[in-house]
């Protein structure tokens, strides 16, 4: 462990991006010790007998590597892909904008919609237990021909069978429910102190202890996968007739469900503090009476007798899925207009009446239906093999499965043809803008340096494409509600090539074709997700691609949904609080500096220090998404309000570096354009400054090649980089020490 220092020591404590880069590359060193932490999150240092631990710059060189605690094991990380609608459905919740009179409407209906997605997690392991396998598989001798793992059970009354197979999605909810807890053990001994710690939001990210909402949620929601495996359960068995037994316990079953539902919409059972425990027995004890009741329904399944009805289908689970698909539109159509009913006026409002919220739920959504349609799809297909066609199980899926896969596929391909138009249409607008750009920053470039500048305004106008993302997530969002609206038609026993032929004379076959084609599609973004997630482990690389997805998903606590990945920044943000607090005990000075990501970790982290310690802190971000991407996506807690706030706690000592070639960094405060005029004053208004990427447009005297276009990558081997260090750690040593820097003040082009 690092040990006290004299009153000039500085010690500059990076911190890295998505990338997920070694502590080596951080530092840039080959030799590092670990310092403290473990092999998830650790500091590390160069080690003693390499160097003396000091850069060019004269600080002592520190690391914080974080980038193993959302998914530092295979294991992991193939969890994220699976829970990735659970993860996406609990960041619609911190999307909100900013109105506090909506608040409370917006957090009880993304908690109902993320209930729903756990009721289609049950159902869609039903489906393939209990309908595919139980109702249509056991029943058919050519199903179980070859097949002696299930052929035991073949013959056997229903009630056997359903009750066997039942015990499928019990272990399912119990795989999930053991998922949900066993991480957030790993973080439970790293708490924030509470002194001095901000009143804004954005420090909710790390300061609370999330376990006991997340275990009042899980709670609930256990509760309710097991009343919908009853209600499935009986449902099916109330098709001939149903006794006074079954009905009571649907009764109990169906008020389970809607207990949930006004748990979850009840603040102040789930949203109470930590320390305020005196009601946490109630969805405890829900959580045990659902359970007492599954055991009930077995045995009362168990013990029927053979008089079910001999349907083509499991009765009542058609309509289960499609009442389901109906509750989830309603609760999509709720939030948006309470989005748009509360939105922003103002000029300078939440970007598209901030219906992120909105959007992520709905994509949410869609990517569950299409994973259980998948799911159910493929099973049926797997039971259908050396079948002749008519005779086997291939028409078994639900109705609702068909238009979800068909509505999955028309919302995927209509978003690509607008993406396409999209790029076509902003090319000119783009190029244009990055012309401008690239002949102020190299105005009198020689002949030779032609490609090298067509280069460089290729970069800025893919990098200004950015901004087209967010649209364009608007119209998947909207195109998936449309599409999870459009699986209600399995209610009225409609299939999609009978309705658009009967409708607008487009041939069932080509529908049949595109379902089939769309049912592969959802196999293969399953597949490329999969493949995704191994090499975002495995590969530094490939991960600043996709590891975006994890890193953001994960870095919001679980508020919405218990069995989504757990939340790491409850331990990175607390750990960088406790180690930067102990340096300036120490009795050194830190400079914080943040790549990408890292900077909202950083921002996190300033918000959390006592201002005894922040006095002697100072900040630099470079590749920042602070402003360009979460002030956009969660309003609610990253505004001017809150980076102002960081600024103030740091005595204004922030420099953030950016590129017109970064797709994903950017300016905070103001962007410094000449063409512009400069909306931020006072201090803020120092804070940004624009790097020239690359620096030069023709080879420097002794290299063969021009400087590379860095773009995204981090910049700590930049002469600016250098630079930036050096005045702020001149401006921690003595107010009075001049703050040197090589360029335009404020990165002015």
């Amino acid at each position: 462990m690092s040990g006290p220092g004299t009153p000039d020591d500085v010690v500059e404590l990076r911190v890295h991006g998505i990338s997920g880069a070694s502590a080596g590359q951080v530092l840039d060193v080959q030799q590092i010790a670990q310092v403290a932490g473990d092999r998830s999150g650790g500091f590390y240092r160069p080690r003693p007998r390499h160097s003396d631990g000091r850069d060019v710059t004269g600080v002592t060189l520190e690391a914080y590597r974080w980038g193993d605690l959302p998914a530092g094991s295979v294991v992991r990380t193939l969890s994220l892909v699976f829970l990735l609608p659970f993860m996406l459905v609990n960041v619609a919740i911190w999307m909100r904008p900013v109105n506090r009179g909506s608040e409370t409407v917006i957090r009880c209906l993304c908690r109902v919609l993320a209930l729903t997605l756990t009721a289609l997690y049950v159902l869609a392991v039903c489906g393939v237990a209990l309908d595919l396998v139980a109702w249509k598989c056991l029943a058919s001798s050519r199903c179980l021909a070859g097949r002696s793992w299930l052929s035991w059970l073949g013959g056997q009354p229903p009630g056997l069978r359903m009750a066997v197979l039942a015990l499928i999605p019990v272990a399912a909810i119990g795989l999930i429910w053991r998922l949900s807890t066993r991480p957030g053990r790993a973080f439970n001994a790293f708490r924030a102190p509470e002194a001095g710690v901000s009143g804004h939001r954005l420090s909710a990210v790390g300061q609370w202890d999330a376990e006991p909402l997340v275990g009042r949620l899980r709670s609930v929601h256990v509760a309710a996968a097991f009343a919908t495996l009853d209600v499935t359960l009986l449902a099916a068995r109330a098709s001939t007739g149903a006794s006074a037994g079954t009905i009571a316990l649907a009764v109990i079953g169906g008020t389970l469900l809607a207990t949930c539902v006004v748990l979850l919409c009840t603040p102040p059972l789930i949203d109470r503090v930590a320390t305020d425990r005196r009601l946490d027995r109630i969805p405890s004890t829900l959580r045990t009476i659902a359970i007492v009741l599954t055991i009930a329904v077995l045995a009362h399944v168990l013990t029927s007798g053979p008089s079910w009805d001999r349907g083509a289908a499991l009765p009542g689970y058609d309509a289960i899925l499609a009442w389901l698909f109906v509750t989830q539109t309603m609760l999509l159509a709720a939030l948006g207009a309470t989005l748009l009913w509360r939105r922003d006026r103002q000029p300078d409002g939440t970007p598209l009446f901030g219906l992120g919220a909105l959007v992520i739920a709905a994509t949410a959504i869609s990517l569950a239906v299409a994973f259980s349609a998948e799911l159910v799809f493929r099973v049926a297909d797997f039971l259908d093999r050396d079948t002749p066609t008519g005779e086997g199980i291939a028409t078994g899926p639900a109705r609702a499965y068909i238009w979800a896969i068909f509505g999955f596929f028309r919302a995927v391909l209509i978003t690509l043809i607008v993406a396409g138009l999209a790029t076509l249409f902003s090319r000119r607008r783009r190029y244009r803008a990055a012309a401008a750009i690239v002949a102020r920053d190299y105005p009198d470039p020689p002949a030779e340096a032609e490609p090298r500048l067509r280069q460089i305004r290729q970069a800025i106008a893919r990098a200004r494409f950015t901004e087209m993302l967010v649209p364009l997530a608007v119209v998947y969002g909207c195109l998936a509600g449309a599409a999870t609206a459009g699986t209600t038609l399995g209610l009225l026993d409609l299939f999609p090539g009978d309705v658009l032929e009967r409708n607008l004379g487009v041939p069932a076959g080509l529908v049949t074709f595109g379902i089939a084609f769309g049912s592969w599609v959802i196999a293969a973004i399953i597949l490329g997700l999969i493949i995704g997630g191994v090499f975002a482990y495995r590969t530094v690389g490939f991960r600043r691609h996709v590891g975006v997805l994890w890193d953001l998903g994960t870095f919001w606590p679980r508020a919405a949904h218990p069995f989504a990945p757990p939340c790491y920044a409850e331990r990175a943000v607390p750990e960088l609080t406790r180690r930067i607090t102990y340096l300036v005990k120490s009795g050194n000075a830190v400079l914080l500096t943040g790549h990408s990501h890292g900077s909202v970790l950083l921002a996190a982290t300033v918000l959390q220090l006592p201002p005894q310690v922040s006095g002697r802190v100072a900040l630099l971000t470079y590749g920042s998404p602070l402003r360009r991407l979460y002030a956009r996506l969660f309003p609610a807690y990253i505004d001017d309000e809150v980076l102002h706030e960081v600024g103030r706690r740091v005595g204004w000592r922030w420099v953030n570096l950016w590129r017109d070639t970064d797709a994903i960094g950017g300016w905070i405060f103001s962007a410094h354009r000449a063409a512009v005029p400069t909306t931020t004053g006072g201090p803020a208004a120092t804070v940004d400054r624009r790097l020239r990427d690359p620096p030069n447009v023709v080879a420097p005297p002794g290299d063969s090649v021009p400087a590379p276009i860095q773009g995204h990558w981090p910049c700590e081997a930049d002469q600016q980089f250098t630079a930036a260090v050096r005045e702020l750690v001149a401006r921690l040593r003595g107010p009075t020490a001049p703050a040197s820097a090589p360029w335009l003040p404020a990165g002015r082009s």
